[in-house]
């Protein structure tokens, strides 16, 4: 079996999550990603996603049932703030990924902003 990139098995296994309607076991979501992948492997994945506060657990029976704990776009946004804190250059690093933004994805961003202005006067 291929290895997988880094952080491709944690989105495969919250995506897993975020498609059930309710908690699900490591043995759940292990069937649902692929039966060949070992027990061992789902949960200590799972195991470093309750780490990082993105699942929660409850006990079911003798084991665990997992829950997202944040939406995939709040995850996304968590990630992409991450990323900026870690570089020196914040205003190289916007400009880069503004600079490559298709032109709906820039008018939805001045959207955005100008929401977000808008928020920010009316809180004064």
């Amino acid at each position: 079996m291929a290895r997988r990139a880094a952080g491709t098995l944690e989105r495969e296994v919250l995506a897993v999550l975020w498609a059930a309607d309710r908690p699900l076991t490591a043995v759940e979501v292990q069937a649902e990603l692929d039966p060949d992948l070992a027990y061992t492997t789902v949960m200590t994945i799972l195991t470093r996603l309750l780490r990082k506060g993105v699942v929660t657990r409850e006990r079911d029976g003798r084991s665990y049932a997992f829950s997202p704990l944040v939406e995939d776009e709040a995850l996304a946004a968590n990630q992409m703030h991450a990323l900026l804190r870690a570089r020196r250059d914040r205003r190289a690093v916007l400009a880069q990924f503004v600079g490559r933004l298709d032109t709906d994805d820039e008018h939805l961003l001045a959207e955005l902003l100008n929401e977000a202005q808008s928020v920010d006067e009316d809180n004064r």
